[in-house]
């Protein structure tokens, strides 16, 4: 519906969209398939709430990435203000009103426990843990407690761990259940008392902790539960499908009286149970709430009907699922490519010539191409030959907020903060190097640095001034102020300045934290540095998606979702490899592998290419491989073989048949 006198939010949507929009009171459930634009339903369902009276600090929208919260932030505004009746909210949320609540689940349960620290007996400015520190001190739990880290893998027990904790299991649980059960139970149980003593000792927890904690807290204080139900009246989850047991759970703990709960799920694409996520819980939900209504939303707006053909094939062969087909009235497009190479290094080379030419000749954006694969070690030969062509192209992955300089300055900051984090003073006494060895760093952290020599204890009493510094500038300058300030003061700028071009290259990404830093200086100085502590421990790869980097996009295809590109490669298309088998010992859950098969395709807008190698070398060794057997589910209508065309483009003789459609 589109006309002059209804209201911006309300336009150009469908009527299942319409009717999701405005069905404001009690629980709702909506199913949205691929490409039917479900973020776009839950932004304008906010803004006609708030369009209609209900004031926007009472609303929460929880999302599964950082980028999906930001991109309905962004869309909201962009509602509000469009509208220029003299009786409607124009610019709200720019005037200085309360925004919604909107955030990923992690990133909610940081801001709740902040809010109760001293209920939870916790410091307000906590430390948390990346997966690197809960492994080291998980790897130091072993050794105290005499086990060898080499035989029981700290990895292994630290999954156990958060396995437990994603399914709502406390500590005291599992070590009622585990004492019973294995010797490596055993093991867990006590490396896990031991993690819990580091964890309170450094002021720190670990991202399960962030959830787990937060539902305990809600579960067991009255008080806090009710505060925060009666602030967030209207509540919105996203993904719904991808809710483990804690955070199902803790929905439910905030949903007040009334039930204003919308969830938008879709269990097609359910690709996280090994995260313990549960696509049941959308049948739950009707069971959980009373006079539930849903919503199908099956109208595709991404993909050509050519795609959402070979998707909807794909994904019917699925037992455990709820019945839709998506349908589009976009034009039916290229047909689906398939590409059977002869190696990993073949594949890479028709990938990134594909590339070539579409950017070259067709005129395609690069930040609009994406290479999907299902493990990460693929993507070394794509880089490789990306390298070679010189074709721009970038990696998830690696996280900005994972380089080395620029944790070394987060850790000067998180140490000042909270000085109990031993990880954190670590790294920074060490970054640049202060004389302070590790046995003096042990008397320091322990507070018996008078037992240290003359010319010890000054280096020390130096290096905690350095930290009494810093706190003292966070709490009364910019953000981006605190940073230029640590980067100096440290000696990093010193170091890096002078130094190889690899140095350069840190103080230029030190540059760029700071520049990072600029968007919370609106904020108090101390809620700025909250913030883009928060941020920062909760990065995700998606994060990395900056608009402004104009290349081809390489990541798995868990990356991708949540994702849309016109051209789409999804490589690797080989049984074993896609469909998985998990860590080679023949377990693959078919369901599972061929949602996220579904999850690949839906990506793609104008055209998708498959890809498989007949050879490819997995943990140093050759394999020969059978082509997925997902390819042979895929109509020969909607499908043409990219090797024969290749071939005749060239004017080569013969047709090569690697696979039968």
């Amino acid at each position: 519906m589109s006309d002059n006198l209804t209201p911006s939010h309300l336009q150009n949507l469908n009527s299942r969209q319409l009717k999701a929009v405005t069905t404001t009171e009690g629980p709702l459930l909506i199913v949205a398939g691929a490409g039917a634009g479900k973020t776009r339903t839950i932004t304008h369902r906010i803004v006609h709430l708030i369009k209609n009276g209900v004031a926007p600090e009472n609303i929460l929208a929880v999302t599964f990435t950082n980028k999906a919260a930001k991109e309905m932030r962004e869309r909201m505004r962009d509602l509000l203000n469009a509208d220029t009746e003299i009786n409607r909210p124009i610019n709200a949320l720019s005037s200085g009103m309360a925004m919604p609540f909107m955030a990923t689940f992690h990133s909610l349960g940081v801001h709740i426990l902040r809010e109760n620290a001293v209920e939870l007996g916790i410091p307000r400015n906590f430390t948390i843990f990346d997966r690197a520190d809960s492994l080291r001190a998980i790897k130091n739990a072993l050794v105290k407690l005499g086990y060898d880290p080499k035989q029981y893998e700290p990895k292994t027990i630290l999954g156990i761990i958060s396995k437990a904790k994603g399914s709502n299991v406390g500590r005291e649980e599992f070590t009622g259940s585990a004492n019973g059960g294995s010797y490596y139970g055993e093991i867990t149980a006590k490396c896990w008392q031991e993690y819990e003593k580091a964890l309170k000792k450094e002021g720190s927890l670990d991202f399960d902790d962030l959830l787990i904690k937060t539902h305990d807290l809600l579960a067991n204080n009255t008080d806090v539960r009710e505060k925060y139900q009666k602030r967030w009246q209207y509540i919105h989850i996203d993904e719904y499908q991808d809710t483990n047991a804690v955070q199902y759970d803790l929905v439910r703990l905030l949903v007040g009286p009334k039930q204003n709960i919308c969830v938008v799920g879709d269990g097609d694409q359910c690709v996280y149970t090994w995260r313990q996520a549960k696509p049941e819980n959308i049948n739950h939900f009707e069971k959980e709430f009373d006079n539930v209504q849903s919503i199908l939303l099956e109208q595709n707006y991404r993909s050509t009907s050519n795609i959402l053909a070979a998707a909807n094939d794909i994904i019917t062969k699925n037992v455990n699922r709820k019945d839709k087909k998506l349908f589009t009235e976009n034009e039916e497009g290229s047909l689906i490519s398939v590409y059977g190479a002869y190696s990993a290094g073949d594949e890479a080379r028709y990938i990134v010539g594909e590339c070539e030419r579409l950017i070259s000749d067709e005129g395609v954006s690069p930040r609009e191409i994406a290479v999907l694969y299902r493990a990460n070690f693929q993507s070394r030969t794509l880089e490789e030959r990306f390298l070679y062509s010189g074709t721009p192209y970038q990696v998830l992955g690696t996280k900005f907020f994972d380089r080395k300089e620029v944790k070394d300055v987060l850790s000067y900051l998180r140490a000042a903060l909270n000085p109990n984090s031993t990880v954190d003073v670590t790294r920074a006494v060490s970054t640049p190097s202060r004389g302070i060895g590790k046995m003096s760093l042990t008397k320091m952290l322990d507070g018996t640095e008078e037992s240290l020599s003359p010319a010890l204890q000054e280096k020390v009493r130096k290096f905690k001034n350095l930290l009494t510094d810093i706190k003292q500038t966070a709490a009364l300058s910019k953000p981006s102020e605190t940073f230029t300030h640590i980067i100096k003061i440290s000696g990093m700028e010193a170091k890096y300045k002078n130094g190889t071009e690899e140095e350069r290259e840190r103080l230029e990404n030190l540059k760029e934290l700071v520049s990072l830093a600029t968007k919370y200086d609106a904020s108090e100085p101390m809620e700025g540095i909250e913030h883009i502590l928060q941020d920062a421990a909760l990065a995700t790869d998606q994060d990395e998606l900056a608009e402004d980097n104009n290349a081809v996009k390489l990541m798995t295809v868990h990356a991708s979702k949540g994702l849309e590109f016109d051209h789409v490669f999804v490589t690797g298309l080989e049984e074993g490899l896609f469909p998985h088998e998990k860590m080679g010992d023949g377990d693959v859950d078919e369901e599972e592998e061929r949602r996220l098969f579904y999850v690949a395709i839906t990506r793609a807008g104008l055209k998708l290419c498959l890809t498989y190698a007949a050879t490819r070398t997995i943990y140093g060794s050759e394999r020969a491989n059978i082509p997925s057997h997902f390819l042979n589910d895929l109509d020969p209508r909607y499908v043409e073989d990219a090797r024969a065309l290749a071939s005749e483009a060239q004017g080569e003789s013969g047709k090569v048949d690697l696979i039968d459609f």
